[in-house]
């Protein structure tokens, strides 16, 4: 039997985070491919540290001098990037650090798995175990800690880019500690937040009378209470950031990305990816999956999982867990997910839209739990399969 009341913590990172840094210029590089082919693969690292970007991985267009004619346009993505998040440090600024670019063409071994060819199917990009998970203790059908986590992080970086708080820098991280009575989340026991600001005289207790009104702004009415404990800055000044204040590198914050821990992780992170990787579009078709269950009524809460193979089309198994909380056996929902949607790699992509140009906007404050937008971007936050997945159980 699960708990009821306990208390559960998850943390988020802001876009001026070195990783989330690396995860923006790794997508910002797959978004400039598919503008030029939507077939186009890629598969793209980024490291930084102070004054410095590494570019690598590797990259596929049909056209051999498109492909040369992209790669040269890597170093004006990448300082695009950092400029929009907001840095011009002295050792760290988008004018002048240093970036380097060592991308190369894609492998033929990984291609052949991955190509469809005769009467061989279009197979998954890489082998592995992928997860999605809604729960309805939010309108976004996220867990509460993360998605407030990302929702203040989100709400400061406005603020500093409009101007209205100009000496908030980009870096920064936040932890909610939410209590759970019943099952349902009804107040944060503590509050962390570390933030990069301008001036070493500004001391911890400036930084929360800046932050916390936001903070309150964010949270639902009620959640913080006299007893709620205050963790803002505790180290006190942060004025070195960013990747001059640490390194960082795509695919390191992949709880962050997904549900801050609150649900599995198959392990493979989502940046820098095209959507034949099944580490991303898998994952995304699982959220997209769950969502609906819990969105159609069927469970409180899901988990799905996939697994796939590479160069094989078809997924290897169907797993729902419904936490004892489904309308029926959990093995019904499997039977009715395998009828209603082509979970193919191809039949995923053509299903979600995925090969668009939609990606630099994920890189920061979670790929689930945004509304969908008119562009296909979030599409797999959709909950179009409800009447579907209604008449299939």
């Amino acid at each position: 039997m699960s708990r009821k009341n306990y208390v559960f913590t998850s943390e988020s990172v802001s876009e001026g985070h070195p990783d989330k840094v690396c995860d923006r210029i790794s997508d910002a590089v797959l978004d400039a491919f598919l503008a030029a082919e939507p077939e186009a693969r890629v598969a793209a690292e980024t490291f930084a540290t102070t004054n410095r970007v590494v570019i690598g991985g590797e990259v596929g267009l049909s056209d051999k001098e498109a492909l040369k004619d992209y790669m040269g346009r890597i170093e004006e993505i990448a300082r695009a990037c950092i400029k929009d998040i907001g840095y011009e440090q002295d050792k760290f600024h988008h004018a002048t650090c240093e970036i380097t670019n060592l991308l190369h063409e894609q492998s033929a071994h990984i291609a052949q798995g991955v190509n469809a060819s005769g009467n061989k199917d279009e197979g998954a990009g890489d082998q592995g175990i992928m997860f999605g998970f809604a729960t309805n203790e939010t309108p976004e059908l996220m867990p509460a800690p993360i998605h407030y986590a990302h929702a203040v992080l989100r709400r400061l970086a406005e603020v500093r880019k409009d101007g209205t708080e100009p000496t908030l820098r980009p870096d920064a991280k936040s932890q909610l500690s939410v209590q759970y009575e019943d099952g349902k989340p009804v107040g944060v026991t503590s509050i962390v937040l570390s933030t990069q600001h301008a001036d070493e005289n500004q001391t911890s207790q400036d930084i929360r009378a800046i932050v916390e009104p936001y903070i309150r702004e964010v949270l639902p009415e009620g959640w913080i209470t006299e007893a709620t404990e205050w963790w803002v800055n505790p180290t006190g000044t942060f004025v070195i950031g960013g990747p001059d204040g640490d390194a960082g590198l795509t695919g390191r914050k992949i709880i962050v990305d997904t549900y801050g821990g609150a649900a599995p992780h198959g392990g493979g992170a989502f940046s820098g990816k095209d959507p034949t990787k099944v580490d991303r579009s898998a994952a995304y078709v699982s959220r997209y999956l769950a969502k609906n269950v819990v969105a159609s009524g069927l469970a409180d809460k899901c988990t799905i999982q996939l697994s796939y193979a590479i160069g094989v089309s078809k997924p290897l198994s169907i797993y729902c867990d419904t936490f004892g909380t489904g309308e029926m056996d959990d093995s019904v929902i499997e039977a009715a997910i395998g009828q209603i949607i082509d979970l193919t790699p191809r039949g995923i992509r053509e299903h979600l839209s995925l090969n668009r140009p939609i990606y630099a906007r994920t890189a920061a404050y979670g790929h689930f739990g945004r509304a969908p937008e008119a562009d296909g971007g979030f599409s797999w936050e959709k909950t179009d399969l409800v009447d579907a997945l209604k008449a299939a159980v």
